[in-house]
């Protein structure tokens, strides 16, 4: 545990949840729909907390992990606040890592109907044919983080990757704007340029593109199959370094039907229920709502 966390005591959690569970049932709703949960391999995860712990330099703000809690602990929790589908969310940080990666997904899918089948890659060698596999085992989503990877989306290894994807039509939550900290391939830029060779690809742009949401929200507006989650953006975690402009909320009226709620659990620095907070008081109405925390999400994964 970190420094700045404190562990949260039973009394707690219980009163989140029932708060959230509240949130959903005002709304009419049969649960959540979370499109960007991380669950990873134990020795993976451990690393990713640990990150978090040493982030405080790179993103100017204390990280304390919300939910540091062992995996079966976590799916508790996921589920006790009326999530009904969420995601595993696994990405590589170098080669030679993707296809393991991959087969501890769909173990995890095998024994976890609720989390939808994820599955990553890498450039290197033998994507294309992981990522054929991974497809044809079932995989209903992909996972690619540009800043942690390192890559450029148009690297020639990933073409036969974007190919298949485009012509299955499996969705793909990328993280590709330039928060919480830059990258070297971060940004609109080289995902305008992958749309333009593959412009029929199921791309969700991760944290809503964070900090360019401008940029990313043209995207969605010339590609039909471009969405976009709403993972810690417009809370006041992200709001005080990235805010949302306020001009631009018209525009996520018109996107409604392609904008997907994602948490980031657990590897959030504040309460789930703040995520929820933060979509419902951008103030676009109860319809706006319902379709971004489950309509799309149950729409698009069926």
């Amino acid at each position: 545990m970190s420094h700045a966390e404190q562990p949260r005591s039973d009394a707690e959690l219980a009163e989140e949840t029932e708060r959230i569970v509240a949130f959903w049932t005002e709304l009419s709703l049969p649960g959540l729909f979370d499109v960007h949960s991380h669950f990873m391999p134990k020795n993976v995860m451990d690393k990713v907390w640990s990150y978090f712990d040493s982030a405080g330099p790179l993103t100017g703000s204390v990280w304390p992990i919300s939910y540091r809690y062992a995996e079966n602990e976590r799916l508790q929790v996921i589920r006790g606040f009326g999530v009904r589908h969420f995601t595993s969310m696994i990405y590589p940080h170098k080669p030679s890592m993707a296809a393991w990666l991959n087969s501890w997904g769909a173990d995890f899918a095998a024994r976890t109907p609720d989390c939808l089948h994820t599955a990553t890659f890498f450039p290197e060698e033998g994507a294309a044919q992981y990522v054929d596999q991974a497809v044809a085992n079932g995989t209903r989503i992909f996972k690619s983080h540009i800043q942690v990877g390192n890559y450029s989306p148009n690297d020639p290894l990933l073409d036969g990757v974007w190919g298949t994807i485009s012509d299955a039509q499996v969705p793909v939550v990328i993280h590709c704007g330039s928060g919480p900290a830059p990258g070297t391939h971060t940004g609109p830029g080289p995902i305008a340029e992958l749309l333009q060779r593959f412009p029929k690809l199921p791309l969700i742009i991760a944290h809503m593109g964070m900090p360019e949401y401008v940029e990313f929200l043209d995207l969605a507006d010339r590609y039909e199959n471009v969405r976009l989650d709403t993972t810690m953006a417009f809370t006041d975690f992200s709001e005080a370094g990235a805010p949302f402009p306020r001009n631009e909320l018209p525009r996520l009226l018109d996107l409604q039907n392609r904008i997907l709620f994602g948490s980031d659990f657990p590897n959030i620095p504040y309460p789930y229920l703040d995520a929820l907070h933060a979509v419902r008081r951008l103030d676009l109405g109860d319809d706006w709502v319902r379709a971004v925390c489950w309509g799309n999400g149950a729409a698009l994964f069926g």
